[in-house]
């Protein structure tokens, strides 16, 4: 049902997949994206699932609007699925919550500082990455007091099934030309496949994460596990589900 990573043991998490729910069709079966097409009861029993395995309930299992953006939230108290904020990450230090993100071939971040009590998890597709993200949610954690933090690298596109065009590549490279190292040719003219898991877990590094650990799993291939937006795409399929990777702390 969910992935753990050794960097993060003693801290209540996980990186779900899509196996152990109740969704069907499309969905099936442990889809909890509030925003699908899903039934909303299903998609309300799934997250308590995921709740309970993390040791909370489903109302205290927080998600956001994600806008592929860079803007993080500090959590102090639940809200409703009505009023989630938009935003791309979450941090808090306190207990009990659980700060969970949704993906389906974005890369989806946990972090922890266990000593100093302060978790965090973010949404990274790669208008995020690119924006910075990865680099406020450590900041949003140091301004909790965290020290030594430990992120979590999990399931995600891989670099064999990102394939993007050549407009895509010149944004990175205008950035930092160093960028071209994330880029490999592709079968077709002026396309490359794009290493995203690569580009996070160097931007991480370089912003100061202490410790970095990367789950290799490819969303686009492992059907029976994950859910893929760009499959779904490729198959033209009317909707799509969404996993859920989630971090709390006990106490």
């Amino acid at each position: 049902m969910f992935h753990t990573s050794p960097n993060l043991t003693g801290i209540s998490h996980g990186f779900f997949t899509r196996q152990g729910g109740v969704s069907g069709g499309i969905y099936a079966s442990l889809n909890c994206g509030w925003g699908s097409n899903d039934n909303q009861a299903h998609i309300r029993e799934n997250r308590e699932r995921v709740a309970r395995a993390l040791g909370t309930d489903g109302a205290r299992l927080l998600s956001l609007y994600q806008i592929h953006g860079d803007r993080v939230i500090t959590v102090t108290a639940p809200w409703t699925p009505e009023d989630k904020p938009h935003a791309d990450a979450m941090v808090t230090r306190t207990p009990g919550i659980a700060l969970g993100v949704l993906a389906a071939d974005c890369v989806p971040v946990l972090f922890a500082d266990k000593d100093n009590g302060v978790v965090g998890a973010a949404h990274s597709g790669w208008k995020g990455a690119i924006a910075g993200v990865l680099e406020r949610t450590l900041g949003a954690m140091r301004a909790l007091g965290a020290k030594r933090i430990a992120a979590a690298i999990g399931p995600c596109i891989a670099q064999p099934s990102y394939e993007v065009g050549a407009e895509f590549r010149d944004t990175f490279l205008a950035r930092d030309a160093g960028n071209a190292r994330y880029f490999i040719p592709a079968a077709a003219s002026a396309h490359f496949l794009f290493d995203i898991r690569g580009f996070v877990r160097d931007t991480l590094a370089k912003a100061g994460a202490d410790d970095i650990n990367t789950l290799e799993n490819d969303t686009y291939i492992e059907e029976d596990a994950f859910f893929s937006f760009r499959r779904t795409t490729h198959r033209h399929e009317p909707d799509y589900g969404r996993q859920i990777s989630a971090i709390m702390l006990t106490r």
